[in-house]
């Protein structure tokens, strides 16, 4: 069944969209004859992009020129809300997205459900899908309030896909007062310099996690990475303890992927780490216990220890 219109909360940098906006685009499509997105920023950049696939209109903000996101973003949503009353927005589990949903949830008053990787709407409710208990069981919770539904949804629960469709219509939305909270400003902005393939889209990642020993060992997972074209990942127990930044951390509270491959060094698979990264296509794991839990999901299971596993895999790559 479908509804008639969802907003979308799109996201994107230097025009262009992210990637979580797209996939957020390919769900509502699917249960909506109307997707529109909301962007708190350029919008206007984006339009062929979010065009292209599905949006019929981008109501955007423009540049907030050092205004906060999510106060600016709240605010400006709540009073489009008034007059343009979609069924449902759906947001990305990201800090902006986390951000306004929640200011946005305390303005209309109405709940905000996060954690999501599925949705549906049946009899005019939208029902959506939370895993929980490191994704063995599953949670499905339908929104009874009158007014829109707020959801949150996981990266990589849906596949982007462009349907082919023309630019998006630009509309421009008035600026609104946010109150009090509307003095508070962006005084600065640090960019992380990173270069080769990322976690959020790299089709192989190589992740090493306290099995390691030592932070210097981490090396060698950047160097076998490099090889295989790859991008580096990380358990959350050695970004608790300082050896790499929390930009490389996969698993619940780090980011979540789904490579073609996934080559886990080192890591016994704690639950936290498995709800990360057991949607993967093939996932290989190197680990001198052989009742660690990580074997448990992977599709090619090494035992052994990871100081001789990975040096002989960098040689054996060198050497092609």
């Amino acid at each position: 069944m479908s509804v008639e219109t969802i907003l979308v909360f799109g996201e994107g940098d230097e025009g262009s969209p992210s990637g979580l906006t797209l996939e957020l685009l390919a769900a509502a499509r699917g249960l909506a004859t109307n997707v529109e997105v909301f962007v708190a920023g350029d919008g206007a950049a984006m339009a062929a992009e979010l065009g292209a696939h599905g949006a019929t209109r981008v109501h955007t903000t423009g540049p907030l020129d050092g205004k906060l996101m999510g106060v600016h973003a709240a605010a400006a949503l709540q009073a489009h809300m008034e007059t343009s009353s979609p069924d449902a927005v759906f947001f990305g589990q990201t800090p902006d997205g986390r951000d306004t949903a929640a200011r946005l949830a305390v303005r209309i008053n109405q709940p905000v459900v996060t954690n999501n990787v599925g949705a549906s709407f049946e009899d005019g409710t939208l029902v959506v899908e939370e895993p929980v208990f490191g994704g063995t069981q599953n949670v499905f919770t339908a929104f009874k309030n009158d007014g829109p539904a707020l959801a949150m949804f996981r990266p990589k629960s849906f596949e982007a896909e462009a349907t082919g469709g023309g630019e998006a219509e630009v509309v421009a939305v008035d600026a609104v007062d946010p109150g009090p909270a509307g003095s508070a400003s962006v005084t600065g902005r640090h960019v992380e310099e990173r270069s080769g393939p990322q976690l959020d889209d790299a089709e192989v990642v190589v992740s090493g996690g306290r099995g390691l020993g030592q932070p210097e060992a981490f090396e060698m997972i950047d160097e076998l990475a490099g090889l295989l074209d790859a991008a580096s990942g990380a358990s959350r127990a050695i970004v608790d303890a300082g050896w790499v930044p929390y930009s490389k951390q996969v698993g619940q509270t780090g980011k979540v992927v789904k490579p073609n491959v996934y080559l886990a060094c080192g890591i016994s698979g704690a639950t936290q780490h498995l709800v990360g990264m057991k949607g993967s296509k093939h996932i290989i794991a190197i680990n001198k216990d052989p009742e660690a839990p990580i074997f448990g999901v992977a599709d090619l299971g090494i035992v052994g220890d990871v100081h001789k596993v990975v040096p002989a895999l960098i040689e054996a790559m060198k050497s092609r």
